[in-house]
């Protein structure tokens, strides 16, 4: 099925588990593929594949594009017709129905965005532990911490792969830097959406397996560009088609839309580990609140979960309070004011929760001797003592 034509020098097609564009003029191509990737002239063919299900990386295919990517991308050509030798290829999980194709113009420029995405279950960020190492044998595993010897994967699902068209000729460092803005537009974006490391207590720079493949019209007769950075309408336009498409894709595929994210749980699970990953369910975390709880109260809150972990108020102030750990973890804020700066944010949350502001000195005061501990662990004690102490307060009567 023909997505789209663009440009007068590429066409969009669309045909099961595979998306791909056809160059109709020759295109300068640079791209992460594993078998034909780096910088190419001859590439005629860009394509990304779904060869797997994101709960199903054991299949055959799926295991080829790692071991034998040469292999795996001349079957992929010979079953859609594709010229192997003048093709590069991105794989991946995520569903070719769920594309996002996002078009932006300027005078004579055209800039077309085709992204592809999961992101819940291998979110990461830049400098998280890795899980193998590559060296002259091939392929080591490195154990992830809190996982035994002989159970060293880490969930390997989730990739956003984005395939972008120029319709105009670029300079090789213009080209290359046409990588790095498009890879700030996609961080962009999860940052936007609030989306979490899986390996780390970070937010996601990026998943583990990220591809991308750039293409630029050659044109007789028109200087190439030199620039693509964020000064440049050419990297504007890069930053907001990417950012767009990688957005609605994660609509499509994890249903990430920005009233889902606004929530409590998704704002504090990445201080929890659980089997290794950070993770942790709505149900787990509210009855790891409901501890400093007793009976119906504790029932109670377990009952409502999803109106109190989705309250904007409240989601406003544990968003307040995480953004804060943040800082001092970063160094912004000094640890010695940890103890005032988080006695007076937890109170907010606790009148959030309760929504009697006019407790926040008592509040205060009760935080004081409970916020010393500034570990992911001490954090989310805090964390939970304020939620439930605004909770219990909530139907006081006056």
């Amino acid at each position: 099925m023909l997505i789209g034509s663009y440009y007068e020098g590429m066409e969009l097609y669309r045909e099961d588990k595979i998306v791909f564009a056809k160059f109709l003029t020759p295109h300068k191509v640079l791209s992460t593929s594993r078998a034909a990737g780096g910088l190419r002239d001859d590439i005629t063919v860009l394509f990304n594949h779904q060869s797997c299900e994101p709960a199903g990386h054991g299949t055959t295919k799926a295991s080829r594009g790692y071991t034998d990517p040469a292999g795996y991308m001349k079957e992929i050509c010979q079953e859609h017709s594709l010229p192997f030798e003048k093709s590069a290829q991105l794989s991946t999980a995520a569903n070719m129905h769920l594309i996002d194709v996002e078009v932006e113009s300027y005078k004579d420029l055209i800039v077309v965005a085709a992204v592809t995405g999961g992101v819940e279950g291998n979110g990461g960020r830049a400098g998280d532990p890795a899980s193998g190492y590559e060296g002259r044998e091939g392929y080591e595993a490195i154990p992830r911490k809190g996982r035994g010897e002989s159970d060293p994967a880490w969930p390997p699902h989730g990739t956003i792969n984005t395939m972008l068209f120029i319709n105009l000729p670029l300079a090789p460092g213009a080209l290359v830097r046409t990588v790095m803005m498009a890879t700030e537009a996609k961080t962009a974006a999860l940052q936007e959406l609030n989306v979490n490391s899986r390996y780390s207590d970070g937010r996601a720079t990026g998943t583990g397996t990220d591809q991308i493949g750039v293409a630029a019209k050659e044109v007789e007769d028109y200087p190439p560009l030199t620039s693509a950075g964020k000064h440049s309408k050419l990297g504007e336009l890069i930053g907001v088609t990417v950012k767009r498409a990688t957005k609605g894709v994660l609509v499509r595929q994890n249903g990430m839309t920005p009233d889902r994210q606004c929530s409590v749980k998704i704002l504090l699970e990445r201080f929890f580990v659980r089997d290794g990953y950070h993770r942790i369910s709505g149900e787990e975390l509210a009855a790891y609140m409901a501890t400093f709880l007793s009976g119906s109260e504790a029932d109670s809150f377990k009952l409502n979960r999803k109106p109190l972990f989705h309250d904007p108020v409240n989601v406003a102030a544990t968003a307040a309070i995480v953004h804060l750990r943040d800082q001092f973890a970063w160094g912004i804020l000094p640890p010695l004011i940890w103890p005032e700066v988080m006695s007076s944010q937890a109170a907010q949350l606790s009148a959030a929760v309760s929504g009697k502001y006019d407790k926040l000195p008592a509040y205060r005061d009760s935080f004081k001797l409970l916020s010393a501990d500034r570990d992911n662990k001490g954090f989310i004690k805090l964390v939970a003592q304020a939620f439930t102490m605004g909770y219990m307060d909530k139907w006081e009567e006056d």
